[in-house]
Formats: C-alpha cells, sequence, structure tokens
C-alpha cells in the first residue's frame, strides 16, 4: 500500500461551520416570517415587522464580517499548514 506524504486538511472544519452559520443565520431569520409577522412591540413608533428587519441588516453586515476575517485566518492557517 503506498503510503501518502501529502495529506490535505480535512474540507470541513469546525471554523468552516461557523462561517456557515454566520452566513445562514440571515437567511433564517428572515424567511421565518411568522416569527416577526406582527405590530407590537413598536420602537419610536415604528412596528416591529419593520424595525426587526433593519436590525437584522446591521446584524448580517456584522456576522458576514466575522465570517469574513475567519475564513482570511482559515486560509491562512491552510497556506502555513501546506508549506511546513
Amino acid at each position: 500500500m503506498p503510503e501518502e506524504t501529502d495529506t490535505k486538511p480535512p474540507t470541513v472544519t469546525p471554523m468552516r461551520v461557523v462561517i456557515a452559520l454566520c452566513l445562514i443565520a440571515p437567511f433564517v431569520a428572515m424567511l421565518w416570517v411568522g416569527s416577526y409577522a406582527k405590530v407590537d412591540p413598536t420602537f419610536i413608533g415604528i412596528p416591529f415587522f419593520y424595525w426587526y428587519q433593519m436590525v437584522w441588516v446591521l446584524i448580517s453586515t456584522a456576522l458576514t464580517m466575522v465570517a469574513y476575517k475567519l475564513w482570511q485566518r482559515d486560509q491562512r492557517a491552510r497556506k502555513g499548514g501546506a508549506s511546513a
């Protein structure tokens, strides 16, 4: 049996799972309309239906930024691990 000298790290890593969750969470939150299809509680006169979605714009931005930074870290680790 030939011996493998060039072993690649697994494609699915815990960091990549976290990245996927960061990117999927906003879609799940927005597609689950029943969870926010209501008027109360209002925020400065804005019904919940609207301000909840606007808050998710900010949350989505933050989660996308976290996912991007984690992806950069993952890629650096893979390149560093491949050359070592």
